[in-house]
């Protein structure tokens, strides 16, 4: 049986003056995640957000906070991340080299934890945790800057990755380029956590948010 579909907007997106309200706009909207992207300038070509930002949006809403760190190395500040109110934390694959000790290390602190692959990285590589996490999260761009256009190649990436995943209760999210008309591609084959930017915060009202995260749902809901 498919996943529910849950719209994770990224803040990368929103108006970065607003926080606290476009956190709270997106939320009243019925968006199901709050996604944050986190960059460094070293493993990504792009400064963005550290975990103050968390902390700060942190009142504004209930839903998940779901914080992608984009960053190398990512273990010195998971403790960082989750004393700020996150939900979830989702490491690359490529970020460090143990893995298993990161998503480990995200368990202890009672969050649900998550890995991500970059365009270019075969899933085989994280085929040894996935008993370990919550999620699985596949770049559909290359990490580093939002508004880019999605990479086709992704779609049957996602077939593959769910085919791997089996019956184990692991979420599947796609970043980068999700539209109306990329959501169903990636939703067929497997997804169920897409996040949008450019998609939802289009519009600047409540309204426009909720519109566009309604219609996005539906694309991807039709394709299940």
């Amino acid at each position: 049986m498919a996943r529910p579909i849950k719209i994770a907007p990224s803040i990368l997106a929103s108006d970065f003056a607003r926080f606290g309200e476009e956190v709270k706009a997106i939320d009243e909207a019925g968006c199901d995640w709050i996604h944050v992207d986190v960059m460094d300038g070293h493993f990504v070509p792009n400064i963005t957000f550290g975990p103050q930002v968390v902390r700060a949006i942190r009142p504004y809403t209930e839903k998940l906070i779901d914080s992608h760190l984009m960053i190398s190395p990512a273990d010195p500040y998971l403790e960082d991340f989750a004393d700020a109110g996150s939900d979830m934390i989702t490491v690359h694959a490529e970020a460090g080299v143990h893995l298993d000790r990161s998503l480990q290390a995200i368990k202890a602190m009672g969050k649900l934890a998550g890995v991500s692959l970059n365009p270019g990285t075969h899933e085989s590589v994280i085929e040894y945790v996935l008993d370990k996490v919550d999620m699985v999260l596949l770049m559909s761009v290359n990490p580093g800057f939002g508004g880019q256009s999605f990479l086709p190649s992704t779609v049957d990436k996602t077939r593959r990755v769910r085919e791997m995943i089996g019956d184990r209760d692991i979420d599947i999210q796609i970043d980068g380029g999700i539209t109306t008309q990329t959501a169903p591609l990636v939703a067929a084959a497997g997804a169920n956590i897409l996040v949008a930017g450019s998609a939802v915060f289009k519009g600047n009202s409540i309204d426009a948010y909720r519109d566009n995260i309604a219609r996005i749902r539906e694309a991807a809901e039709k394709a299940q």
